[in-house]
């Protein structure tokens, strides 16, 4: 029936929306690590400039104190957009089992009538449907390629290189006191 043809390409269109979405989920979480490890190397290069100024305990709860925040920061980002993502997951199924119930009934409806008018608006309708779902498809490419631009390398590998190099520049520090 016309109804199951408009319920398939609505269904297309649910789920093109729920890529885009997940795509700009992706987005936030690549962009927000970027961020953690902009901040980890930009607060290397601060306790680099202090150098010896900064006594060694200083500099090692200093270092402790930014690991703590960035990993609160990092693992928020992860909960926040995890949590997103299962969001938009059960919103697109949900929509879609709305679509097919409300295609189900259109049919219970039409046999109980004998009435197809609701077949006529929906092969009508159909068109319509798929002009937006192609342009939908292209909205959740261009996003799938932002997306991508954004991630470049791989960011958790940095993200751990960065934690890993702060450390470095504590013990570091400790050695140089111990040295003076």
């Amino acid at each position: 029936m016309a109804t199951q043809r408009l319920a398939t390409v609505t269904n297309e269109l649910i789920a093109s929306y729920g890529n885009t979405a997940k795509n700009v989920i992706n987005a936030y979480r690549v962009g927000n690590e970027r961020a953690a490890v902009f901040m980890d190397q930009s607060f290397v290069a601060a306790l680099d400039k202090a150098g010896s100024r900064l006594s060694a305990s200083a500099r090692k709860n200093a270092v402790s104190a930014e690991q703590k925040l960035t990993a609160y920061y990092v693992k928020g980002v992860e909960v926040t957009s995890d949590n997103a993502n299962l969001v938009v997951n059960k919103a697109v199924e949900l929509a879609g089992k709305g679509v097919e119930q409300v295609a189900a009934n259109a049919t219970r409806f039409e046999k109980s009538t004998g009435v197809t008018t609701l077949s006529s608006l929906a092969v009508a309708a159909v068109p319509a449907a798929q002009a937006v779902t192609k342009v939908a498809a292209k909205i959740e490419a261009k996003s799938g390629e932002l997306a991508t631009k954004l991630a470049g390398k791989p960011v958790r590998a940095k993200a751990k290189a960065a934690g890993a190099k702060v450390a470095a520049v504590a013990k570091k520090a400790v050695r140089t006191r111990k040295a003076a």
